[in-house]
């Protein structure tokens, strides 16, 4: 097997697999059917246990902001080429256990099991598995997404020094990021929302002292 034909097998997803994001964080991203991966991993190296398998490494819990729990799960894939396993392939994914949403505090019951499938897709991008779909636009479908405040209107994103409203942001690598991703981003980073001239204004600031 040439390096680039499984990659180049595998990069493109059927129209009927994939599905646009309309709500949430997500929104305007795509989502890939899993069974699309179960089917293009077993149409390349046979069916799953004989021609390709996984190994479930860990799964745990993690308490985030303001009640969050969400689960997430480590696994390791392998597959047969002309009849030697590869080495592990890792994968990690990750899916809400306990969320707020508009109705109130949900709790899901299958975890583990949307956590396991995020790993095993994260597992499958590293041979190329919907390589088209993530490579579109420079974006990945989550991944280089920073959480959105959930609070502020766009036009509430603005500077806490000057008022300077912050601005959506298309990074050199064609990652495109919003109003709302910089805000945070900033406050992030400077322990307060400020744009870059009030920033370099308070770095001299620092010097002077």
């Amino acid at each position: 097997m040439d390096n680039l034909d499984l990659y180049n097998l595998v990069a493109e997803v059927p129209e009927d697999a994939k599905k646009p994001i309309k709500g949430g964080r997500l929104k305007g991203f795509t989502d890939i059917n899993p069974m699309w991966r179960i089917k293009a991993l077993t149409e390349a190296f046979g069916v799953c246990g004989i021609g390709w398998t996984y190994t479930i490494d860990k799964q745990w819990l993690e308490t985030g902001a303001d009640g969050v729990v969400c689960g997430f799960c480590n696994i390791t894939l392998y597959i047969k080429v002309d009849g030697e396993w590869s080495r592990g392939i890792p994968g990690t994914g990750g899916s809400a256990f306990v969320a707020k949403e508009s109705n109130g505090v949900y709790t899901s019951d299958e975890v583990f099991k949307m956590a396991l499938t995020d790993a095993l897709s994260v597992a499958c991008k590293a041979l190329g598995f919907g390589a088209n779909v993530y490579w579109e636009g420079g974006r990945d479908s989550k991944y280089s997404r920073v959480p959105e405040e959930a609070v502020k209107p766009k036009e509430e994103y603005k500077c806490c020094r000057c008022g300077k409203k912050f601005e959506d942001w298309v990074s050199p690598k064609g990652v495109k990021h919003t109003a709302q991703q910089m805000y945070r981003l900033s406050k992030q980073k400077n322990g307060e929302p400020i744009c870059g001239e009030c920033k370099a204004k308070k770095e001299k600031e620092v010097e002077n002292e």
